[in-house]
């Protein structure tokens, strides 16, 4: 049996630990709160900017804002997938990860990670990527327009992220990015007036205005989707120090008990000592 300090000091250890993935699930608790009322402020720009686009839209494909004289297509299927910056979210990535693999083809798909866990996941299974970008820290203004750079350059993009259903419950998703853009806006109060060059004056054309407002939909629908999975990450954290603290606080209770059992032993060893030494004295004063 441990001696009663060894126990004390790992119901000492428990113990912190304990404290520290209490401390973590306030802050994946807080954290999702935010993101939250992010994401809210951000769908209604969204559907603002929705109902400009639709009322001067002058093409029927939506082209991320690509200047198709310019810019030439890759005839290739982009794959863009959201992953955590570090592996403390669950095992959230992995499914990602599987379900984007599950329809990926080298020769058809270009593969640009969000995270470094997926790309470190990527790596472990010998799956190459075209480029990595860290997952932004911050929440409002994420600047990915480095990621709709790549986007323009193909004919399509599906997007692989994380979904938040509730605080116990995260999904995996795949979309194509063009129908989520218009499956993102609200047409319920769609203006039915038409804007053109008839009744109004575009700088420098109605294609150029058209192109930046596909391009700040595309930049706000890429945040979103990023904030999602972040939004998913922090409630998979959630859940997994939910657990841990269970667990790590079920482990200090027994090592409790475990330490009143061995100082109880040696208090039982000690009397005995003392008993076996009593007699031991008293036959030595009868001889």
């Amino acid at each position: 049996m441990k001696r009663p300090n060894e126990i004390a000091r790992e119901e000492a250890s428990m113990a912190t630990l304990v404290e520290l993935t209490s401390v973590f699930e306030g802050i994946a608790s807080m954290r999702i709160a935010q993101i939250k009322n992010q994401v809210l402020q951000s769908t209604k720009f969204f559907n603002e900017l929705w109902q400009i686009y639709t009322q001067l839209r002058v093409d029927s494909l939506f082209s991320f804002g690509r200047d198709e004289s310019r810019d030439k297509v890759i005839d290739r299927e982009l794959y863009v997938i959201i992953t955590a910056e570090g592996g403390f979210s669950g095992d959230i990535d992995q499914k990602l990860v599987q379900l984007m693999l599950s329809t990926y083809d080298k020769d058809k798909n270009d593969i640009i990670v969000i995270g470094h866990h997926g790309a470190v996941q990527l790596a472990q299974r010998g799956i190459s990527y075209k480029k990595y970008f860290k997952l932004p820290n911050k929440d409002q203004n994420i600047n990915v327009m480095p990621i709709i750079r790549e986007v323009q350059l193909y004919k399509s993009t599906k997007m692989f992220y994380q979904e938040y259903v509730s605080l116990m419950v995260q999904d995996v998703k795949r979309i194509e990015l063009a129908s989520a853009i218009k499956e993102r806006a609200d047409d319920s109060d769609r203006p039915d007036e038409v804007i053109s060059d008839a009744n109004y004056i575009f700088e420098p054309s109605t294609y150029a205005v058209a192109a930046h407002l596909e391009r700040t939909m595309t930049q706000i629908a890429i945040s979103q989707l990023i904030l999602d999975s972040k939004l998913a990450q922090y409630a998979s954290r959630f859940r997994a120090m939910s657990a841990s603290h269970q667990r790590a606080d079920e482990s200090r209770s027994d090592l409790h008990l475990e330490f009143n059992r061995a100082r109880r032993s040696v208090k039982d060893e000690r009397l005995k000592e003392s008993i076996n030494g009593m007699k031991k004295s008293r036959s030595e004063v009868s001889v």
